[in-house]
């Protein structure tokens, strides 16, 4: 199983428009953060989890040949907002693509996006996903998928483990029944959003301390502002890393 991650940055991304900070003007190509997202290839097929804003640019990049599956984590516009991006892979393979989240997040979606589950085949649209409400383990392509609850301030989010990885973007804390659901990781991916406090999400100081909680063989920062300079890294601990945008990880 190879994990790439296609977008490493926060919702306004990095560098963020109009402004001039350090980060911001970096040479570093790791300061680069497109809107979050990460990519799972398992024996020749495709996930991704959420379709971000950056989607179109992360697929050019990574060069993906096609999405076999689409898990959301939640419907916040930069996990959601380039959903769109999907019709070039349907014009291609002419399929209609699994896509797997809680029944909440398919609601908000789907009235979003009302073409997305159905088509409006009189406005041009087509249907580009099918939506399966997920809330237990289920099986992908000879994975093992398991939802993970998380709260991202006051709503509910999503998580999931993909065998011995799990990616846990947007969140300010995890229920202790998510917890017992994640242990004996090799590598997690953690929401830490800045060192200042925020109400939705883990700071790097709480994404620290969780992330030796679980203690996974390695752990990788996500979802970073331009208040964290790559140049920082050496500051966590040994086994702790900031995540960049083009970053793979074979499992």
């Amino acid at each position: 199983m190879k994990l790439t991650i296609l977008g490493s940055g926060t919702s306004t991304g990095v560098p963020m428009v109009g402004c001039r900070c350090a980060v911001c003007s970096s040479d570093d190509p790791k300061d680069k953060r497109t809107r979050a997202s990460v990519l799972v290839e398992n024996d020749g097929r495709y996930i991704l989890v959420d379709t971000s804003t950056d989607l179109r640019a992360q697929a050019l990049r990574e060069s993906i040949p096609g999405i076999d599956a689409v898990l959301f984590t939640h419907a916040h516009a930069d996990h959601i907002h380039g959903i769109d991006d999907l019709r070039g892979f349907h014009f291609l393979s002419k399929r209609v693509i699994p896509c797997y989240a809680s029944k909440e997040t398919l609601a908000e979606i789907d009235s979003k996006f009302s073409y997305i589950f159905t088509g409006k085949s009189h406005y041009g649209y087509h249907q580009l996903l099918e939506p399966h409400a997920v809330d237990t383990s289920f099986e992908l392509f000879g994975i093992c998928v398991t939802p993970i609850p998380l709260l991202h301030g006051g709503m509910q989010a999503t998580g999931f483990r993909f065998g011995n990885f799990a990616y846990l973007t947007d969140c300010s804390s995890i229920p202790d029944d998510s917890m017992a659901l994640l242990g004996n990781l090799d590598i997690l991916v953690i929401d830490a959003l800045r060192h200042t406090p925020h109400p939705h999400h883990f700071n790097i100081e709480g994404a620290v301390e969780v992330s030796g909680v679980i203690g996974a063989k390695q752990t990788f920062f996500t979802h970073l502002t331009h208040e964290i300079p790559q140049s920082e890294e050496s500051t966590l601990p040994a086994t702790v890393f900031f995540a960049y945008d083009g970053l793979t990880l074979e499992l």
